[in-house]
Parts: C-alpha cells; sequence; structure tokens
C-alpha cells in the first residue's frame, strides 16, 4: 500500500439524545484513530467517570469504552465467532434485536449532517473541513422537529 489510506479522512464524534436530537459533533480527528482512544482522547471517558449516573448507548466501535464502565455504557454484543453453539446464536440474535430501536434515533443524528451537500462532496481546503462540518452539525441540528 503506499500509506495514503485514511490520510484525508477526518472523522468527528457526534453525541445526541434519545430522541435523535443532536447534542454535541466535535472531536475532529483523523480517519486512523480507533473511536475508544479518541473517546479517551476527547475526555469523554473523564466524564463518564464523573458521572456515573449517565448511561450512554454507543455503536460496536467503543467496545472498549464499554468493557471500562459496565452498566453505564452499553454496546452491541460481540459478533460471534463461526461454530459458535444455536443457543448462543439465538441469545445473541435477541440481544441485537433488543438494542436495535434504541438505536435508531442515534443513527440518524449521526447521518444527519452526511445528507448536506456540502460534507458530501467536500472539494475544499483540508484545514477548513473542521468548521465546515461544525456549521453543517450547527444547521442539522437547528432543523430537528420537536413533536
Amino acid at each position: 500500500m503506499s500509506g495514503k489510506v485514511k490520510q484525508n479522512t477526518v472523522k468527528s464524534t457526534v453525541v445526541s439524545d434519545e430522541y435523535g436530537a443532536t447534542l454535541w459533533c466535535g472531536g475532529r480527528r483523523p480517519g486512523r484513530m480507533h473511536d475508544t482512544t479518541a473517546a479517551r482522547v476527547e475526555g469523554i471517558d473523564a466524564l463518564l467517570d464523573a458521572y456515573p449516573q449517565v448511561n450512554v448507548l454507543v455503536d460496536a466501535g467503543y467496545q472498549g469504552l464499554a468493557k471500562d464502565h459496565p452498566g453505564q455504557v452499553t454496546a452491541p454484543p460481540l459478533k460471534l465467532r463461526p461454530g459458535a453453539p444455536p443457543a448462543r446464536q439465538v441469545q445473541w440474535g435477541a440481544e441485537r434485536k433488543h438494542q436495535s430501536p434504541q438505536r435508531i434515533p442515534v443513527e440518524h443524528a449521526i447521518a444527519k449532517p452526511k445528507w448536506w451537500r456540502q460534507l458530501q462532496r467536500f472539494t475544499g481546503r483540508r484545514e477548513l473541513l473542521p468548521e465546515t462540518i461544525d456549521a453543517v452539525a450547527r444547521l442539522a441540528s437547528d432543523r430537528m422537529i420537536i413533536w
């Protein structure tokens, strides 16, 4: 490989409430940084220590955070290895099905900024991308309709 893989990718952390409203979009980092490492660097890990009453639902990229904060951080169950017993496969499917409806509003909050054309085909200077992500995240959260 040339070494250019994920060189231009910029990830950001999105925090939303259970209704899908964006609460925070920040923590820009290169695409090669793992999600759990980013959560520690951004101070999310320390905030979970400081506020044990807060419960968090995360995606599979934050399995390490869920291990560090059992009962407080809930991540999807790990994928089963090939050849797992049928009873365990049924249990795994039930666990994923239980968590799936809770994750739908969160996934929508993550996807909302990506719907904007400015982020789908960003051709500007790489240094301006974080500001563009911030602006789009603010606009996307302002468009949230509370029923």
